[in-house]
């Protein structure tokens, strides 16, 4: 009876540990962990790649927390159409990946008396993410216009970014080189080897797609989990090259 029991619970574990698996991909080798060491196994990869993920809840959270400001907001804006309500509400929904709604909300935060650049350059990401590449190459261009290192580099980075998928080249190589020596960020070093792979510099960048896994081996396990997406898609580039 209790060699039954332990079997079922060992049968859950699996199961468990290989559902956390599928969904967050780490290295393939837990995979052989989970199934041939059987509830034990499990047991090892839940301990070690489960438990620290539990902190991720509180994304969880968060995210119904913006939903409810979300709604309040949306009732907001239309007994009190400020500036600051729609920018706020436009924040909202860049962090809930509701970009042609962000986008919506800072075209009317934006006018004349805009001051501060914030909602210009988070209209830029919104636009990146919608493909309207042109329209963020002209938003972020008057973000790094008045302050170059915004964000740590990052609006310069994506200005290279967009300029690249916009077509203009001269200025994605000026602008890549330049925040290439500066900006740390796996997501720069990473479209800096996507806008090489399309000018047919291979090499290049086969090179800064590796920088990307190369850090893995240095960085904390919790970086590891954050920047595991940024991997992957590294990964994936390097097969395409």
């Amino acid at each position: 009876m209790g060699f039954f029991a332990f079997f079922q619970w060992g049968l859950l574990l699996q199961a468990l540990a290989i559902v956390h698996f599928i969904r967050r991909r780490p290295e393939t080798f837990w995979l052989y962990v989970i199934i041939f060491l059987g509830g034990l196994g499990a047991l090892v990869y839940i301990v070690v790649e489960v438990v620290p993920d539990l902190g991720l809840l509180r994304q969880v959270y968060d995210a119904l927390g913006r939903r409810k400001r979300i709604k309040q907001f949306e009732a907001l804006v239309l007994e009190n159409p400020a500036a600051g309500n729609y920018e706020e509400l436009g924040d909202l929904y860049l962090d809930e990946q509701k970009y042609a709604r962000a986008k919506e909300c800072y075209d009317k935060a934006i006018g004349p008396r805009t001051t501060h650049l914030d909602p210009v350059y988070r209209l830029g990401i919104a636009e990146i993410h919608l493909g309207d590449f042109k329209a963020a190459a002209a938003d972020l261009e008057t973000v790094t216009a008045r302050e170059p290192k915004y964000d740590s580099h990052r609006a310069m980075a994506l200005l290279a970014h967009a300029c690249a998928n916009a077509g203009q080249v001269a200025r994605a190589e000026q602008l890549f080189a330049h925040v290439s020596e500066v900006s740390t960020l796996s997501e720069t070093c990473l479209n800096y080897a996507a806008f090489l792979a399309s000018q047919n510099r291979k090499n290049e960048a086969r090179e800064w797609a590796q920088r990307v896994l190369a850090r893995k081996a240095t960085m904390p396990r919790y970086l590891q989990r954050r920047e595991r997406p940024w991997f992957g898609k590294a990964k994936a580039l390097l097969k395409k090259l």
